[in-house]
């Protein structure tokens, strides 16, 4: 079985330093983009199995790459947890249609990320519950 790949798309260097080091102790295979149009170049290259996306990044902001990628049916699928230090219910609303696997708000508690994150490759972007 092949290690299973994390995306991490934000441009915050400490954040990713964080996250790099609790996503390879899961087990997971780092991988990182600075911004959305880095993102859309990463997939090209290899396909991630779940994606962590910030919301404001420069070049092109979370949400336009992640209409581009819907764009392409070969990355269609991939779940994407929305990482933000906006609130959900400021901008919750513009992913609605865009079939967000979670949306968790900046500042985290990074053990819950992770069983969001272990959650989201054990079923694929679908919940096991209704909740």
């Amino acid at each position: 079985m092949d290690t299973k790949r994390v995306l991490v798309v934000d441009d915050d260097a400490d954040l990713v330093k964080m996250l790099k080091v609790r996503i390879e102790a899961e087990g997971y295979e780092f991988m990182n983009a600075v911004d959305g149009k880095d993102m859309l170049d990463v997939l090209k290259i290899k396909k991630p199995h779940v994606i962590l996306l910030d919301i404001m990044l420069p070049a092109m902001d979370g949400y336009s790459a992640l209409r581009e990628m819907h764009k392409n049916e070969e990355y269609a699928d991939i779940p994407v947890i929305i990482l933000s230090a906006k609130e959900k219910k400021k901008v919750g609303d513009l992913f609605i249609l865009e079939k967000i696997a979670f949306f968790v708000e900046k500042p985290f508690e990074t053990k819950e990320l992770m069983e969001k994150i272990r959650e989201v490759i054990t079923y694929g972007g679908r919940r096991k519950s209704n909740g």
